[in-house]
């Protein structure tokens, strides 16, 4: 796939709209159209990486997106209850955009096992 044809990459280039909650130098975080809990943000890099398997030594940037999603839980008042930080990996593993993303869920309780 193409990077134009990639839809993560289009929100980042602003030419789809996203209710976005953070706009930085390397990720972008914005609210997923297809809400699974109250809270539901997407923490996306803004450069093209398909997936976890793919990121190679992106630990930094890795480590950069967990720590914004936690910041987002606080800044979204669900920290405290308890939140959760998904990386679905692959067809198998639910990934459905093949551009890695952090999805942060909170302001429920949750369910185990998720799926």
């Amino acid at each position: 796939m193409s990077h134009s044809d990639c839809l993560f990459c289009r929100i980042v280039a602003g030419t789809i709209p996203a209710d976005v909650v953070h706009d930085g130098e390397r990720l972008l975080a914005f609210r997923d159209i297809n809400a699974q809990a109250p809270l539901h943000v997407l923490v996306i890099p803004k450069e093209h990486i398909a997936s976890l398997d793919a990121a190679g030594l992106a630990s930094d940037l890795l480590g950069e997106a967990l720590l914004l999603a936690a910041e987002i839980a606080r800044r979204e008042g669900v920290a405290e209850g308890g939140y959760r930080t998904v990386i679905n990996t692959g067809d198998h593993g639910g990934q459905t955009v093949h551009h890695l993303h952090v999805h942060v869920l909170g302001g429920r309780a949750l369910t185990w096992p998720p799926g």
